[in-house]
């Protein structure tokens, strides 16, 4: 049996290929060249599928979605852009998106994608539905969350599907990858929106503490608390409570988390009466828990709880194609009056280059700096030392690896290191002088006359 798929783009082009692959993948296509058009046809057949543009000439995709998340349910939509980015993703798949397609995307990812469908419909005849709430405009996305780098957008897809259920879930990644912009995203585009967010961070409550900051306490119930306290957990009641550093609390307390996980209640410290508190839970943390958990720091128990839906956050590293949009956002927010904030190309190079251990966090206060201290131009001289330094001393990290000669009749003159040396530099600059000049400390030319002298023998000779 065909199913029916409808292709909604205003480029002919886009439509015919979408089109054409769907075809022979067996499906039965109608097209549409416009959201209005779409909507028109919502109700001439049971549609299976729908590809979608998210950039229309009038209404953009996110209307079709939303559409038929609130008359047709059962259909699935898939939005297409040239124009993605990782908060795109997020609520696309936030507000019932099937799947986001970044423009250009080949044959393949198309028939991958058909062929998901097609066994899902086969496979079960309950389809997950989304509830979508409020108007259906599209988030103001976090300034963390820019990027349309492949790995971050696998994640904010998944933010998104996990965002509107109930289900506790756990955040992982480097310090510094945003793990709180991503709870508060999810809170943001759960139907728990109106109600409070609560972030804690467990590491920073003295262990003592922190079963009285997050369940309240009792007036006499040990010294100073001269007033019954509602906890944290109260304060979230209908909303949301995120956890960060949860790997950094104590056994004793791990027991009393566990328990209002699974029961749904809290103690205050010196009650002896139990109340009902319905908070979702979001925790985080920098370590690796079940390494964790089979360290005995860390329950069993209470990781299989928190476990329900795990989300791994990229460190900067691997989503490098995002480090210059992040920059420059985090520039123009310095320079919010006059948000034209440039970079000299130098300094983007620089930037680029840079392994970020500390993350967006780390991205995010180098930025800052340079644009303080900047005329409106942030230029290499702007960011932090080893922001500039970073590129000569990997270098010289691997000339240090390379194996030094072990006899003397291998031991070569001082103008041959320093050739070899301008080499290797050119190697990682992949043959660009001017680069390799910046990482030496030298002119263009420099470079130019000691590789001349390498070539020359009696240049060399002579030198």
């Amino acid at each position: 049996m065909f199913l029916n798929t409808m292709v909604v783009d205003d480029d002919s082009q886009v439509r015919r290929f979408v089109s054409a692959v769907l075809r022979n993948e067996g499906w039965n296509v109608f097209e549409a060249e416009s959201a209005e058009s779409a909507l028109d046809m919502m109700h001439d057949r049971h549609w299976s599928v729908v590809f979608c543009d998210v950039m229309l000439g009038g209404a953009d995709g996110f209307s079709v979605l939303k559409r038929f998340k609130e008359e047709l349910p059962q259909t699935k939509v898939v939005l297409m852009t040239g124009h993605g980015s990782a908060a795109g993703a997020l609520d696309a798949t936030a507000f019932g998106a099937y799947d986001y397609l970044l423009k250009p995307f080949g044959v393949e990812a198309l028939q991958s994608l058909s062929r998901a469908v097609s066994e899902r419909l086969a496979g079960s005849p309950r389809h997950r539905l989304m509830s979508v709430k409020g108007s259906g405009n599209v988030y103001q996305s976090d300034i963390e969350l820019v990027g349309r780098s492949g790995a971050f957008i696998e994640v904010m897809k998944q933010v998104g599907r996990v965002a509107a259920t109930n289900l506790p879930v756990l955040l992982t990644g480097e310090s510094g990858t945003g793990k709180e912009v991503v709870a508060s995203a999810l809170h943001r585009r759960s139907a728990r929106a109106a109600k409070p967010f609560v972030a804690v961070n467990c590491g920073a409550i003295a262990a003592e503490l922190i079963e009285s900051e997050l369940f309240g306490h009792m007036k006499g119930s040990f010294t100073g608390a001269d007033r019954d306290r509602a906890g944290l957990w109260e304060e979230a009641d209908g909303g949301t409570v995120f956890l960060d550093e949860i790997t950094e609390t104590t056994a004793a307390f791990q027991v009393k988390l566990l328990r209002a996980l699974q029961e749904g209640e809290i103690r205050r410290v010196g009650s002896n009466r139990t109340q009902q508190v319905d908070a979702r839970v979001i925790a985080a943390s920098n370590r690796d828990v079940e390494a964790e958990v089979k360290a005995g720091r860390f329950r069993q128990d209470l990781f299989y709880r928190l476990n329900a839906v795990s989300i791994v956050l990229p460190p900067l590293r691997e989503r490098r194609e995002d480090i210059l949009p992040l920059a420059k956002s985090f520039a123009e927010q310095v320079y919010a009056l006059n948000p034209a904030v440039t970079f000299a190309g130098e300094a983007l190079q620089l930037l680029e280059a840079y392994s970020w251990p500390g993350n967006i966090r780390e991205l995010e206060n180098a930025v800052v700096r340079a644009a303080a201290l900047s005329d409106g131009t942030i230029r290499a001289q702007d960011l932090p030392e080893r922001v500039r330094e970073y590129e000569k001393e990997k270098v010289a990290r691997e000339v240090d690896r390379a194996e030094p000669a072990s006899e003397p009749e291998a031991w070569v003159s001082l103008a041959e290191v320093e050739a070899r040396y301008v080499t290797r530099v050119l190697q990682h600059t992949r043959g660009n002088k001017q680069a390799a000049a910046r990482v030496l400390g030298v002119d263009r030319k420099t470079v130019e006359r000691i590789l001349r002298r390498k070539q020359d023998p009696l240049l060399r000779e002579a030198s």
